[in-house]
Parts: C-alpha cells; structure tokens; sequence
C-alpha cells in the first residue's frame, strides 16, 4: 500500500445508498474496488460522501466496513461540524480502525476569528493518531483559514497537509509563502494545472469517482507538467460534476455506468436538481476517448 504521505490523488467517494436510504454496502464496496484497482487513496465521509447529512453511528458503520475490506489502499476519514466535543469523539472512535490520516474542515457556521481557528485544530489534531489535511473550503464554511494558522500548526506532529479548495490562485500563494513545508492538494479537479504551476502535491478529486483510471492519469501528467494540451478538457469535464450541487452529477453517472444501484441522495439533496444529463454523458464520452488515446 502507499503511504499516506506518497498518495497524490484522493477520490473524495461518493456514499451509495439503497433506494430506501439505507447505506448500499455492495455498491460501496464495488466503488471501493475500483479504486483500488486505480491505485488512489480514498476519502470516506467528506461533502461528496454526504458526511453531514448521515449520524455518527451511521457514519461509523461505513469506516468500520470500508476499513475492513483489507484492501490495499490509504483511507482518509473527513471531520466536520462545529461542536468540538462531538469531531474529539468521532476521531478517537475512528483511531481504533484501520484508517491512515483525517480531512480536518474549518469550523462551519461559526467563523472563529484566527485564534479560535488555531486552537480548534490544535484540539483536532491533538486527538487524532494519523496525519492530518485541513481543508479550506470557504463557500461551504463561511470562513477562510488564515494562512498564517496553517504557518503556526505545520510543527504539530499530526499536521501533515492543506485541502485548498476556495477557487483562489492569490489564496493558493499565500498558503504556499506561509508555510512552505506544508504540503498543499487542490480541492478541485479543474484547478490542479494552475496550482501545480505554483507548487502542488496531489488532488482530491470528485471527478476520480466515476473516472478512476483516467484520473489517476491526468494527476500523473499534470504534475509532471504535460496539461497544456488536455486542460480545457478536464476543465469542460469538471464543469459537468457541478452542474448541479455535488454529489448529485456524480452519483447519476455513477448509476448510468452501473457501479451503483441507485442515485439516491440524502435531503436537501435530490436528484430532480440535475436537469440536464446531456453535459455528463459528453464529458464522460469525451473523457474516456481522451485516456484511450494515450
């Protein structure tokens, strides 16, 4: 298996679910399995696996079986809320399992000033037996992580990363001038050639989720600075996934492949939301004819 700290994408994976709701356990593990068999690393229970919307015991019962696969892959479990007790309990019940490292979100809803903010990931990664990858993802938390937190958190011994996932290329430099031993992932598919440029170590990706293989490739490539001729594709492609909220696009496609049983999300997410299934089926098209021309 590769090292956490050696994985350069992650597939933030979507949760399955039956059309009852209940946690689709085959479809998971089918997900998993692919990959698996791409090499990358997986993220459980982040934005894209619906991670809010599920209880702790439910949330539990996926780490517990996606852990228990014995397959060869790092597993990264998100932690998100804003009550600190509650994010302390769910690490300490995730640090007895076969997990690898922790997606830390800023605080939601209560934008804590910078001493506020440090201190809740101090706590945060005070508990946590794995490394760390904070996440910065404003438009969802209402509030940036200053750089200079990150700057005062990268000696911690379970700080390990940075999720930069604001849109912001002048964000993304300051991150990098802040603290330049922290290494720093793009939390958008589209945006990895640009932040490569100014010195990048991996994606987390939602688009790996229905194109595993051909994201692996485009990682590789982009970090080995050969995307000028494939950019505007994956760009093009990206767009798709959020033409309506994530995970919507991605568990349609995903279910017109077949890896999944059902498209079924967990309120206030619907699938009505996606309109337009056209977009996807030209990128996914698009996508596959560009990986087989390789």
């Amino acid at each position: 298996m590769k090292h956490v700290k050696e994985t350069r994408l992650w597939t933030a994976l979507v949760t399955p679910m039956n059309r009852d709701g209940e946690i689709d356990y085959d479809s998971l593990e089918r997900l998993v399995g692919k990959q698996e068999e791409a090499g990358n690393g997986v993220l459980l229970l982040g934005s894209t696996g619906e991670g809010l919307a599920l209880p702790d015991e439910e949330k539990l019962s996926v780490v517990r079986f996606v852990s228990g696969l014995g397959s060869d892959i790092p597993l990264m479990v998100g932690v998100g809320g804003f009550n600190l007790e509650s994010q302390r309990s769910w690490i300490a019940a995730c640090n007895g399992l076969n997990v690898h490292a922790f997606l830390l979100v800023a605080p939601l809803y209560s934008k804590p000033g910078p001493a506020g903010m440090q201190a809740w990931f101090e706590a945060l990664l005070d508990e946590s037996d794995h490394p760390c990858m904070l996440y910065n993802i404003p438009s969802r938390t209402g509030v940036r992580i200053p750089p200079g937190v990150v700057a005062n958190l990268a000696t911690h011994s379970r700080m390990w990363s940075l999720k930069e996932a604001s849109g912001s290329a002048d964000e993304y430099r300051a991150f990098r001038k802040a603290a330049p031993t922290v290494e720093l992932f793009s939390g958008d598919d589209a945006h990895l050639p640009i932040y490569t440029e100014i010195g990048c170590s991996g994606l987390v990706s939602v688009a790996a989720n229905v194109w595993p293989e051909e994201t692996s490739r485009y990682v590789d490539l982009t970090l080995a600075g050969e995307s000028e001729s494939f950019r505007g594709l994956w760009e093009r492609a990206s767009e798709a996934l959020f033409f309506a909220s994530n995970p919507i696009p991605a568990k349609s496609l995903l279910l017109e492949k077949g890896w999944i049983s059902t498209a079924t999300l967990r309120l206030p997410l619907l699938r009505e939301d996606l309109t337009d299934m056209e977009p996807l089926l030209n990128a996914d098209r698009d996508i596959r004819k560009w990986y087989q021309s390789l």
